[in-house]
């Protein structure tokens, strides 16, 4: 079977109110044929979007300024993309709401990474670049005295997230440094993403379902100009993927940047023992340092590691080096937990890559424009932005909602704040 054939062969469907990923013939190639939707923003959530609305039968057209590549990379492609239990390590969510809702969206998530990787190959030309690593998480203190981060692991346990096993053990066993301070441990299996391979990949998904792409920027506020986006695209609704953009694009003035950068390490085992596993420490926020230092060691794929981590709010800047002040504490923090890893050669081609998280003052927004148009009409906006450092871990699930709020749009049903009882956190084993 050739490669487009088996992407075809591939779809996403909404059963016991989750998107599931299925292989064979869509049932709903059809369902919504004549509609057209046009999505705003062509990152990982963007993209997502489409396939799910794409295998709902509606025709969809993405608009975005860049895609991805590798020589000009996206935010999507600058990701740590390692599948987290919300929150993530490398910001917390201040809403409750959305903290709850993305316990479901995470799950959808880990399903459709998992069988993804059962059914198509992760590595070669096309390959997806999705793999099912273990991740290990590291505590300064017994996970008991931190509450959040208890409460968090017993969730994960009661998830029955594979592999999971708390074990102080774990941190004798990476031969961590006693320098780094830490006594306790768990591990669980996770997806694990090459970002770059995956976002080109997702692309030629969306192609291969007769997507259509248009390089172009949007400027302003997409409410104010929503009827002429929809006459010259032939749309019938907008989803406002925008991301960092969303502070213009849904006059959302709570969005603002959280920086990142990765330092790539080649990890081919010559200079420290290959990496194969996630190591990650997730110390109390109140012992941070200024640039929210945290340690992200991460496979991204069979040649490269990636270090992260840093999060700093509020700097919009990307002009950081191997030799910046926080990028040398970042690695030293690293390198105590990988023996050799201080001997390690950075990737020749890509040393050092960083972006902008989109991160929202109330945490992730997927639901419809609340303000209504000039006119006083209902707005045909469908907003799905503000998943900081969790685009990949949220994408399948916010997309699922998404497709919920487009079909609850087109039965004219007054758009409602985002509320925390939408659906019922789904857990399977």
């Amino acid at each position: 079977m050739s490669h487009v054939a088996d992407l075809k062969n591939l779809y996403l469907v909404k059963e016991n109110n989750e998107l599931v990923l299925k292989q064979g013939v869509n049932p709903n190639a059809t369902k919504n044929a004549g509609k057209h939707i046009l999505i705003v923003g062509g990152g990982v959530t963007g993209l997502t979007n489409a396939w799910a609305l794409l295998d709902q039968g509606y025709a969809v057209t993405i608009i975005s300024d860049k895609w991805a590549s590798l020589e000009d990379r996206i935010t999507s492609q600058i990701a740590g993309a390692l599948w987290e239990w919300p929150p993530a390590v490398c910001g917390r969510h201040t809403d409750l709401i959305s903290l709850k809702l993305s316990k479901t969206w995470c799950m959808t998530s880990y399903r459709a990474f998992q069988k993804l990787q059962e059914v198509l190959p992760a590595d070669g030309e096309h390959g997806h670049g999705i793999r099912m690593r273990t991740a290990n998480f590291f505590f300064d203190k017994p996970i008991e005295e931190n509450p959040d981060e208890y409460e968090k692991m017993q969730e994960i346990e009661a998830a029955k997230i594979p592999g999971f096993e708390r074990d102080s053990l774990l941190v004798t066993k990476h031969a961590v440094s006693q320098e780094a301070g830490v006594v306790d441990a768990y591990k669980h299996t996770t997806p694990v993403v090459d970002t770059d391979a995956y976002m080109v990949w997702l692309r030629s998904v969306v192609e291969a379902k007769s997507g259509k792409f248009v390089t172009h920027h949007i400027q302003g506020d997409l409410l104010e100009q929503e009827d002429a986006l929809l006459r010259v695209f032939g749309a019938d609704y907008i989803i406002d993927a925008t991301g960092l953009g969303a502070f213009e694009a849904a006059g959302d003035r709570t969005v603002y940047p959280l920086r990142g950068a990765l330092i790539r390490i080649v990890n081919d085992g010559t200079k420290f023992p290959k990496v194969n596993e996630a190591l990650v420490v997730a110390h109390d926020y109140a012992k941070r340092d200024d640039d929210g230092g945290i340690v992200f060691i991460v496979p991204r794929n069979d040649k490269i590691l990636i270090l992260g981590g840093i999060a700093q709010a509020n700097e919009g800047k990307l002009d950081l080096t191997v030799d910046s002040p926080e990028m040398k504490r970042m690695r030293d923090r690293c390198n105590r937990f990988v023996p050799g890893l201080e001997l390690a050669e950075v990737d020749p081609v890509s040393p050092v890559v960083q972006g902008l998280r989109p991160v929202r003052g109330e945490n992730v927004r997927v639901e419809r424009e609340l303000r209504k148009k000039a006119d006083g009409s209902l707005s045909k906006i469908v907003h799905s932005y503000g998943q900081g450092g969790s685009g990949f871990t949220l994408s399948f699930g916010c997309a699922g909602d998404v497709v919920d709020l487009i079909k609850e749009a087109e039965e004219g049903v007054e758009p409602t704040p985002l509320k925390a009882d939408r659906k019922t956190i789904v857990i399977r084993t």
